[in-house]
């Protein structure tokens, strides 16, 4: 497995930075990770390795270039306040599409026929504001902070959509998940809900942290994106 960074060029001619992982054996497809309001920070970069080991080209980019460029955050009290003043300073239309760009520096890599987007709280948001705009082929959203105020995109949606949500989530009250819920059964979304789980339940460098939650939710994720992303299981069908 390699890790490097490399630039994003922007549809308005910048460019940021993406944090690229390789997979010693790629399996075609790629998936676009996107960060919670922490940064690019070592959990991000673990998820990264998890999808690569999974034969997947993974890009996690810097959304917060544009205010706070190269900005890594921990989980403390402290840390959370300032990420959410940051995410409020935030124009989400431009960061929906520095994702899309974002999706098309890894479709042009060689042998990527396919990408997927995976994104957790503020990245959970972004991934279904993707599946709206029907801007990659599969995405997953856990927790997605917010989607409940933009239930109107959701009529839009062609893209397969996986949603991870917490059952007791302080910032996804269940009347907000049950909106969404509703909101997105046309579109046939699968949507998940995790019994006596907290916002953050994937990951395990905060408090409300639930390794049996976070193992089931990759382990759904990995298989909807293997069914659409990739030939695998199709070719096993073919097999017998």
């Amino acid at each position: 497995m390699t890790a490097e960074t490399v630039k994003i060029k922007t549809a308005d001619g910048k460019e940021f930075d993406g944090f690229l992982t390789c997979p010693e054996k790629e399996n075609g497809a790629g998936i676009i990770l996107i960060q919670e309001i922490f940064g690019v920070n070592d959990h991000i970069r673990d998820v990264a390795n998890l999808y690569a080991q999974e034969g997947y080209t993974v890009l996690a980019p810097d959304l917060f270039w544009r205010t706070d460029e190269g900005l890594v955050m921990g989980y403390s009290p402290d840390e959370i306040e300032k990420g959410i003043s940051i995410l409020q300073k935030q124009d989400l239309e431009k960061m929906t599409q520095d994702l899309i760009d974002a999706i098309a520096t890894l479709r042009q890599r060689p042998g990527i026929k396919k990408v997927g987007a995976v994104g957790y709280c503020m990245g959970g948001m972004l991934a279904y504001r993707l599946a709206c705009r029907n801007a990659c082929d599969a995405a997953v959203s856990y927790y997605g902070g917010g989607i409940d105020q933009q239930l109107a995109e959701s009529a839009k949606i062609k893209t397969p959509l996986l949603m991870h949500f917490a059952d007791s989530d302080g910032y996804i009250p269940m009347p907000a998940f049950e909106k969404i819920k509703q909101a997105v059964a046309p579109a046939k979304a699968i949507v998940h809900l995790y019994k006596g789980c907290d916002h953050g339940f994937n990951c395990d460098q905060r408090g409300s942290y639930n390794r049996q939650a976070a193992m089931l939710a990759f382990a759904r994720s990995v298989e909807f994106f293997n069914r659409i992303l990739t030939a695998r299981e199709m070719a096993a069908s073919h097999s017998h």
